[in-house]
């Protein structure tokens, strides 16, 4: 199934073209903007270093040429030696300083565009998230802003500093000599061309990294979170051995990327060798002639051992900035992708109760079958009961509802403005919702149960859990509200999650509530008990009450039938119950289900 996850991701990278570097640098562009003094005060740190570098060889010249003519005194090179250490200091400082300020400001980066992706993730709508996988998601914050925080961090120090050095140190080496600078530079044409060609096979293999990285987290993920589905199938073995599969399958692509990375820094090196090569040979006869003196010889040397950095600098600096440049374009690929819900600009009114669906058709994005076809309906406050055969678009319908599917204008409205009008987050802020899979955190129960309603006192907590039907179980437990419950809630039962949950929702008080299928996992006993609870509570709520139970469907005031994605039955339960063929086949098989449980107990 991964493998195939990953085959998809490459098609549709193949079918997208990337987006010029212009756009992607945006991205960063205000970041650099709001730094922009603390990277001028870094950068001029930064060429503090590399001016107090190249006085170094001036101040060996002097000394070499005074010992080779016999003419400097004992206290004058104890007078340059000090020099040096104090040089040696001042970069100490100023070094320290450009790291703080400039790789501190690749950090600050870093926190930003993370910030800006989970911002961007929070308001994305379903379709999204089915595009999208949790893995692609945390690598995109990791791996990918760990290349990006790189780049714009020693990347961007090691491409100025090699920059400001290789042009210094070459006009400090033209100075001494013109012929000798020549013969230095003459391998320097063989590093430009291997660098580009190197360089333009990173940026496929690297994202080829990037996307396989992806799937093995997905996998992770999704191993951990089902490690009891897992185990309960003993399939700890063949999924190591898919895992091992997805690793090597990684492995092999960043070994790739190192072929790449190991010859640019050895092509680099060799160049840097192939020019001092020529200057010893050359310019140690130009010693001997007496063309230039003992001291330029060494000036010179020293200089071209600092040009070496800047040479082998280039293949690093490539490596980086393409490693950052294919990050940052997956980044924007991401941030470009936008919520196909309209966001509107009105507020929806805070007691609106009153949702309209007129002749709604819908189909998930990307798909052309019909999930829903033709809904007319009406909810206002009241009990709506909704069922149906697995798969006929009641879950569907809640989403909707919830705006994380868009749907066409005037089709769904909130008391009579078409939602589209109105901003998504306004509209969700007025239903509480109760899903089918009971979602935890891993945190106490009574966080838990106010995480939508972070004010709730502790009285308030307790209603809502007593509504629920969760307040003696919870109380049972050592440390009772304060019990800190596993991720997702998986040392509780399947019934006790869900009862958290309604609890959750219910302190919410919001005037319109959906209860899609949430009391699947209770027991008959429990579940009229809840039942008995929260009926007076929901009294004047707009309800949507999703279940396939008799017994929560005969408490409704109106109960709608779906099937195919049409509505095939409206009306009171009592009516229904006479005319619907589909809920006389669900009232006669539960009727022998509560038969045959009767005569087992007896």
């Amino acid at each position: 199934m991964l493998p195939c996850a990953l085959e998809e991701m490459r098609n549709k990278t193949s079918q997208t073209s990337p987006p010029p570097l212009g756009d992607i640098l945006t991205l960063i562009g205000p970041i650099f903007r709001k730094h922009r003094l603390r990277l001028f005060v870094g950068l001029l740190a930064l060429l503090g270093v590399n001016c107090l570098q190249l006085t170094i060889p001036r101040i060996l010249k002097h000394g070499v040429d005074g010992l080779a003519e016999n003419t400097i005194l004992e206290s004058e090179l104890l007078y340059l030696a000090g020099l040096i250490c104090i040089i040696g200091l001042a970069a100490t400082v100023l070094r320290f300083c450009w790291r703080y300020l400039i790789i501190g400001f690749s950090r600050h980066l870093e926190r930003d565009l993370r910030k800006k992706i989970y911002s961007h993730v929070m308001v994305m709508d379903g379709s999204f998230f089915n595009t999208y996988s949790t893995g692609a998601i945390m690598a995109h914050t990791s791996n990918d802003l760990a290349a990006v925080q790189m780049s714009c961090g020693m990347g961007l120090v090691a491409a100025i500093d090699a920059l400001v050095m290789s042009m210094a140190a070459i006009g400090f080496m033209l100075a001494i000599n013109v012929e000798l600078t020549l013969l230095a530079l003459a391998p320097m044409p063989f590093l430009a061309l291997a660098t580009r060609f190197l360089s333009g096979h990173m940026h496929k293999r690297f994202d080829r990294v990037q996307e396989q990285f992806s799937v093995m987290t997905e996998f992770v993920r999704s191993s951990v979170a089902s490690i009891r589905l897992l185990k309960a199938y003993t399939l700890e073995d063949s999924q190591s051995k898919r895992f091992e599969k997805i690793g090597s399958e990684y492995v092999q692509s960043s070994i790739r990327v190192a072929i790449i990375q190991g010859l640019l820094f050895p092509v680099a090196t060799l160049v840097g060798s192939l020019g001092m090569l020529l200057v010893l040979y050359f310019g140690g006869k130009k010693v001997m002639i007496s063309t230039i003196s003992m001291g330029d010889f060494v000036a010179f040397i020293t200089y071209l051992y600092m040009l070496i950095w800047p040479i082998m600098a280039v293949g690093w600096v490539a490596n980086l900035s393409q490693r950052g440049i294919t990050s940052l374009r997956r980044i924007h690929t991401l941030l470009t992708t936008h919520s196909k819900i309209p966001e509107g600009s009105a507020d929806c009114n805070p007691a609106t109760q009153n949702f309209s669906c007129r002749k709604m058709n819908f189909s998930y994005p990307g798909t052309e079958s019909l999930v829903l076809k033709d809904i007319n309906l009406h909810l206002s406050p009241g009990i709506l009961g909704i069922t149906g055969p697995t798969g006929c678009g009641k879950t569907t319908l809640c989403q909707i509802l919830l705006r994380m599917f868009p749907v066409a204008d005037d089709c769904l409205f909130a008391e009579q403005t078409d939602v589209n009008r109105l901003h998504p987050q306004s509209v969700r802020n007025v239903i509480s919702y109760l899903g089918q899979e009971p979602l935890l955190f891993s945190s106490t129960i009574a966080e838990n149960i106010a995480f939508a309603n972070p004010d709730a006192g502790q009285k308030e907590i307790e209603k809502a859990a007593i509504a629920a039907a969760i307040h003696d179980e919870i109380m049972d437990l050592t440390d009772g509200y304060d019990s800190t419950i596993g991720e997702r809630g998986v040392n509780l039962s399947g019934g006790q999650r869900q009862r958290i949950c309604l609890a959750r929702a219910l302190l919410c008080d919001r005037p319109v509530i959906i209860i899609d299928d949430a009391l699947a996992a209770v027991d008959t006993a429990t579940e009229q008990k809840i039942l008995d609870t929260i009926l007076p509570i929901l009294q004047g709520k707009t309800v949507l009450w999703v279940s396939q139970r008799i017994k929560q469907l005969a408490q409704t005031d109106r109960l709608l039938i779906l099937e195919e994605g049409e509505i095939t039955g409206l009306g009171s339960y009592t009516e229904l119950c006479k005319s619907n063929a589909f809920l006389q086949k669900v009232l006669h098989r539960q009727s022998l289900q509560e038969d045959n449980r009767s005569i087992n107990n007896a």
